[in-house]
């Protein structure tokens, strides 16, 4: 299936250059541009794509508060129904932005890339986000996580009676994804068959409510299933 992009920057160049190298794959669509968060919002709404790269800074509207917009829940609930068509959000941004990118990642983005990543790595990022199973660069993401964990104090009450509703397997399976292992890695270190954590993890993200592995690294650390250092 081809897979529907949007991008939200306010660089006309960066739009331009990211549109010209995503359409030239076979299997990736651009549908539309927009040059802040607000016209990005609307235009998501418009064409119901299966992802948008999302600036972090632009006029207007940032890109922190355009991915809260268009991963809210539809209106009356429902946000898990076979029916939810939200896009998924990829960031775009540096490692000076990494507050922005933190929030980004509660409000349900599915990972980020940094703008002057290789061409190869674009046109990955688009097609592992859009898949939905997994998380780019989890090593790195994880490591931006533990960062700001180290700044706010961990969670109390609510995130910590949710981690009581997984199985001992799917405890070791989260802290696994949280610590940056790819489902490879952890049928390895767990002794499991690679299908047999990619279950655990669809389980793992069912009974937390959680969107993808990217709000399963922010809920661990928040929770104190891991900390920063381990």
């Amino acid at each position: 299936m081809t897979t529907r992009v949007i991008i939200v920057d306010d660089q006309a160049m960066v739009r331009a250059g990211f549109a010209a190298l995503l359409a030239a794959q076979s299997d990736i669509d651009v549908v539309g541009e927009a040059p802040d968060g607000a016209q990005g919002v609307e235009l998501s709404r418009r064409s119901h794509p299966d992802v948008v790269l999302m600036d972090v800074r632009m006029p207007e509207m940032d890109g922190l508060e355009a991915t809260r917009r268009i991963l809210a829940p539809p209106p009356g609930g429902g946000d898990t129904a076979v029916g939810d068509r939200r896009p998924r959000v990829l960031m775009l941004t540096t490692f000076d932005v990494d507050d922005y990118v933190y929030e980004a990642l509660r409000a349900g983005a599915s990972g980020f890339l940094l703008k002057d990543a290789p061409p190869a790595d674009l046109i990955a990022a688009v097609r592992v986000v859009a898949s939905g199973d997994a998380l780019l660069a989890p090593s790195v993401t994880r490591r931006l996580i533990a960062d700001f964990a180290r700044q706010r104090p961990a969670a109390r009450g609510k995130p910590v009676q949710r981690l009581k509703a997984l199985t001992q397997r799917e405890t070791e399976v989260l802290t696994l994804v949280a610590r940056g292992q790819s489902n490879a890695e952890i049928a390895s270190t767990l002794v499991l068959a690679e299908q047999t954590v990619k279950t655990h993890v669809s389980r793992v993200l069912t009974k937390l409510d959680l969107r993808d592995r990217a709000q399963a690294v922010v809920f661990a650390y928040e929770s104190a299933l891991v900390t920063p250092g381990e």
